[in-house]
């Protein structure tokens, strides 16, 4: 009877021996996938954050534009080396890029081709040996361009507190000469705010404190040249909105291309942030600035009307948006051109020229009080249907 006892005692401790040896692997792998899941949502959320990804947007509205673009450069007299780049479009979500020729007059060069490192601008390279006279460079191809909306929403806008180090480029701000100035600036937009909404916040005050002026403008998207004026043209406004933005902790860049209409100047800059879980993001604030103007000083719109566009042109801006008649040439400032020129470029507009080593001045054939050029551009764009410019035609705001 003991011996049934003890061997019933001994049966009894091995099975709860087995219940808890079945809890403690249940507990480990409960554990086990609960580790599993989060690395995994860890990695979704760091591959999320590349500054290679292709833009999320909403596409639509495709127009085909077949593209003939021209520069004429003079060089100095006798000048011994003429050396030209000029961009090249690339393709990517909202633009597609086929059927590319390059050629020039009256010298024939042909071009290298390359890509810088650091954004992966493509440009074509070419060297005029002594050139006598204008050099014409010609560039023709189709581009479909099509709408890109974001719908950003802030509120969805992960805030991340590491970026990677691929976006090092993107997050360093330029100084300025009155940092003081700024930071004071940037502690008032920092007040009671979080990620993309300190971002809006420093584009809202770029649009509040910033004068447009062709006549003032760096040409070169200086946020010192805009934060000390309070002027510029599109380039200093996306400038200082960059960088405000990189010190507010938001990776930007600078974006150039050409509007696809008649235009005395065709180059045009937006400003890109990176936003998590929306990408790359176009925001075009000194256009917004000029169309709001434009609104508020039509005769024939009432205060309500007046009030409800304005309300919906600056909602566009905050949720991110890119017209199909403008096409992406550039990415970034401050890089080294390929192969590389005597100093590194803050932007490149249309092309950059040096004549015997020495920079060539960039045009801005929409300032009035300049009539004297060492290169100009002469464009045609010829659309497959009518399209709609969505910084003067209010009713795209509709």
């Amino acid at each position: 009877m003991r011996l049934n006892r003890l061997n019933h005692l001994q049966l009894r401790r091995r099975r709860s021996d087995r219940r808890r040896g079945a809890g403690l692997r249940d507990a480990l792998v409960v554990l086990t996938l609960h580790y599993l899941a989060t690395c995994l949502a860890a990695d979704g959320a760091m591959s999320e954050l590349d500054p290679a990804a292709p833009y999320g947007a909403s596409i639509s509205d495709p127009v085909t534009h077949t593209v003939d673009f021209r520069v004429i450069v003079t060089p100095p007299y006798h000048c011994e080396l003429l050396k030209v780049w000029l961009p090249l479009p690339q393709s990517d979500a909202g633009q597609t890029i086929s059927d590319s020729r390059l050629s020039t007059f009256p010298m024939e060069v042909e071009p290298q081709v390359g890509a810088e490192p650091v954004y992966g601008n493509r440009f074509a390279y070419f060297e005029f040996h002594h050139p006598e006279g204008a050099q014409i460079i010609q560039h023709q191809f189709t581009a479909v361009v099509s709408e890109l909306q974001w719908h950003v929403n802030p509120a969805e806008v992960r805030e991340v507190h590491e970026w990677p180090a691929t976006f090092e480029p993107y997050l360093q701000p330029q100084s300025v000469e009155d940092q003081s100035e700024l930071d004071t600036v940037l502690q008032g937009i920092r007040e009671d705010r979080t990620g993309s909404a300190r971002l809006l916040a420093a584009i809202d005050w770029v649009d509040a404190n910033l004068e447009y002026d062709h006549v003032r403008a760096s040409l070169r998207a200086d946020a010192n040249h805009a934060f000390a004026l309070r002027r510029g043209h599109c380039s200093d406004y996306h400038g200082l909105c960059a960088t405000m933005g990189r010190a507010l902790g938001s990776p930007t860049r600078v974006t150039y291309g050409l509007s696809l209409f008649p235009k005395n100047s065709p180059s045009h800059c937006k400003l890109e942030a990176f936003l998590p879980g929306y990408g790359w993001v176009s925001y075009d604030v000194s256009e917004t600035q000029k169309l709001i103007a434009k609104i508020g000083a039509r005769d024939d719109l009432s205060a309500e009307a007046k009030a409800r566009l304005t309300a919906r042109t600056r909602e566009r801006l905050h949720s991110g948006f890119r017209e199909n008649s403008w096409l992406l040439l550039t990415k970034g400032t401050g890089y080294d051109l390929v192969p590389p020129a005597r100093r590194p470029v803050d932007v490149v507009r249309t092309i950059y020229a040096e004549a015997d080593g020495v920079p060539l001045p960039d045009p801005d054939p929409a300032n009035r009080e300049l009539t004297s050029f060492s290169w100009m551009t002469a464009h045609r764009y010829v659309a497959d249907r009518p399209f709609k410019k969505p910084f003067s035609d209010l009713s795209t705001l509709e």
